[in-house]
């Protein structure tokens, strides 16, 4: 499998962990198939979650921060949520339960990844400037999961649903969608009327 999945922090885990053996965090969750959920729960395909805070024009290889880790929770054969941990000064924590779209449109993008000639690392971009999730495809497989910055080569999957003119599930490199992304939250010119 030329997909790599960079191993969680261990705390990261942990948390998550505690969270599915805790009744009320699990009963409280906002995810109804989680909470109907039969057998066991585990967390899966752990993804580092990084953020482009902001889109420049012209900036060919854009930093990133990573803000999460991702764990989609299984049970039996599907995923039914996912779970996000945050750092804190102690470490990572649990954050949250969520479930939605991007949970079956997250594992589609993965089985793509898996069947790629190419070996990358898997990691998830939010770009909050167009709502906007995808899979990124770091080219450098031996890379820190916290390593920021978003190469020109790496690919990214854009996670359904996607913006207007972004096509969701088309692997695309950073150099030829990040042109399209600029163009998406620049404002075009102010028309007049005459």
């Amino acid at each position: 499998m030329p997909l790599h999945v960079p191993p969680a922090p261990a705390p990261a885990l942990r948390s998550v962990l505690a969270a599915l053996g805790s009744p009320t965090a699990v009963r409280e969750a906002r995810t109804p198939a989680l909470r109907s959920a039969q057998g066991p729960l585990s967390p899966e395909l752990p993804l580092p979650v990084h953020v482009l805070d902001r889109i420049v024009p012209n900036d060919p290889a854009p930093r990133t921060r990573l803000a999460a880790w991702r764990f989609l929770i299984r049970s039996e054969e599907r995923a039914v949520a996912a779970a996000d941990t945050v750092l804190t000064p102690d470490g990572w924590a649990f954050s949250h339960f969520f479930e939605g779209p991007y949970l079956v449109s997250t594992e589609l993008a993965v089985k793509q990844a898996e069947a790629s000639a190419a070996p990358c690392r898997a990691r998830l971009l939010s770009i909050p400037e167009l709502y906007m999730l995808t899979l990124w495809l770091h080219g450098d497989t031996d890379a820190d999961a916290a390593a920021s910055v978003l190469a020109p080569t790496d690919v990214l999957v854009p996670l359904a649903p996607a913006p207007p003119g972004i096509a969701a599930h088309h692997p695309r490199r950073v150099a030829d969608l990040l042109p399209v992304m600029t163009l998406r939250v620049t404002p075009g010119p102010l028309l007049s009327s005459a």
